[in-house]
């Protein structure tokens, strides 16, 4: 098990780190752009709450990205009345650049930030926070699309909403379920390792924050919350999602070239279990073993399914290459990642064309077998030709691995002390 850190990872998750005396432990940024009207009551609601809520030193630093009302006296005075509010100005316009430039200047161990409207019910503030004071959690968000979630909004807000997450899970695989609710925390060690590589000084800051993280690794819990759309909202929704889909492609971009370097961010921390060596666990060849009858055993149940539906329009030898084809793709990929442990994205197309080469060798017994059968028996049954495939098939698959094993995945016994992300 690690117990050590390189630079530029991350330490083992601890619960809420010392503090010097004076330092808050929450630090709750409001970034905001002409709010002279909302910005006072928001702030002083903010305050009661945590005042009367939070069992810890607190901040709220109000991020003025270049307002040209009297915003910034607003805070100014805020500041001046209220020894836990402080006000910081930015030149520049931009949601991300503000939250960058305050949670990487801050202190605190945890760092929020909400929407100046206060859509979202204070009562998750707490809930949100606590699993990264405790150390169970890296970034938290809260979430308007849970199940127990309840949202007062108009029809179209709720559909663009929607249809942007949708998006990310179809585009960069996100999990997490909400990206845009104006609700969000982190914890400071996370903090300053992930925002060098944010880009997006904008809207789009905090989706690519949570991609990048969810790409590494991290962990990000998720809080349900009551939210109630601000009418008066002054986003242009149209130019919003037009810059979100042009951070998604960008960020799409990055990640399919492996230009991001997350390879030093993939389990970071000293205590995951999967860092863990337990008895009974079989290691090196053992390991690999199993991992390939478990792969094998799916490929092959795969290539059945899709041999059946090809056949059902195609004869025997070419829905027995197109079945072989694709479940050898996926076969590679999966051994690849699972049984020789080989992550990132170094070497991938490589692998799959000596994959392919295997798949060749494959492709020839297994077609061989068919031609044999059918010179033999003339029109053999469905079930025949399963038979005669699913034999030809265990022989393919025990040359396969001895092919991955020696050619395409060399040297790489599965270890606990590899450098994590990294290939060989």
């Amino acid at each position: 098990m690690r117990t050590d850190s390189s630079p530029g990872t991350l330490p083992a998750r601890e619960h809420l780190p010392a503090v010097t005396a004076g330092t808050p432990v929450l630090d709750v940024v409001i970034p905001v752009h002409n709010e002279e009207k909302d910005l006072r009551p928001c702030v002083l609601r903010l305050y009661e709450h945590l005042g009367r809520t939070f069992p810890y030193p607190f901040r709220i630093t109000v991020a003025d990205n270049a307002s040209t009302d009297s915003t910034p006296q607003v805070a100014g005075l805020l500041a001046d009345r209220i020894p836990e509010v402080r006000s910081v100005r930015l030149e520049q316009k931009g949601r991300g650049r503000a939250l960058r430039a305050v949670w990487s200047a801050s202190e605190a161990p945890v760092l929020a930030y909400m929407d100046v409207d206060l859509s979202t019910d204070l009562n998750a503030l707490l809930p949100l926070v606590a699993p990264l004071i405790s150390g169970h959690s890296d970034l938290a968000i809260g979430s308007r699309l849970s199940r127990s979630s309840r949202v007062v909004r108009g029809a179209k807000r709720e559909f663009i909403s929607r249809s942007y997450n949708l998006i990310l899970r179809g585009s960069l695989q996100a999990r997490f379920s909400d990206a845009q609710c104006g609700f969000k925390a982190i914890r400071r060690d996370v903090a300053r390792v992930l925002l060098p590589l944010v880009e997006d000084t904008g809207w789009f800051f905090d989706t690519e924050l949570l991609v990048l993280a969810e790409r590494a690794g991290l962990r990000i819990h998720e809080v349900p919350v009551d939210w109630v759309d601000d009418p008066d909202s002054t986003v242009h929704i149209v130019r919003t999602a037009t810059d979100d889909l042009k951070g998604v492609l960008r960020v799409g971009k990055a990640l399919a070239t492996g230009s991001l370097p997350l390879d030093r961010l993939t389990r970071p921390f000293g205590d995951d279990p999967r860092d863990r060596e337990l008895p009974g666990v079989p290691r090196g060849l053992a390991r690999q073993l199993l991992g390939f009858c478990v792969v094998g055993g799916l490929s092959t149940l795969l290539y059945l399914l899709l041999y059946t539906g090809f056949r059902a329009f195609t004869g025997s030898q070419l829905a027995n290459a197109l079945a072989l084809l694709l479940s050898a793709v996926a076969n590679t990929a999966a051994n690849r990642r699972l049984t020789f442990g080989v992550r990132g994205r170094g070497g991938a197309v490589r692998h799959q064309a000596q994959g392919l080469v295997v798949f060749g060798i494959g492709l020839a017994l297994t077609s061989g077998s068919l031609a044999a059968l059918n010179a033999a028996g003339g029109d053999p049954a469905h079930s025949t030709e399963l038979a005669v495939l699913i034999a030809a098939n265990l022989a393919a698959t025990v040359l396969r691995f001895l092919l991955f094993r020696a050619w395409v995945f060399p040297d790489r016994p599965y270890s606990t002390d590899d450098h994590q992300g990294e290939t060989r």
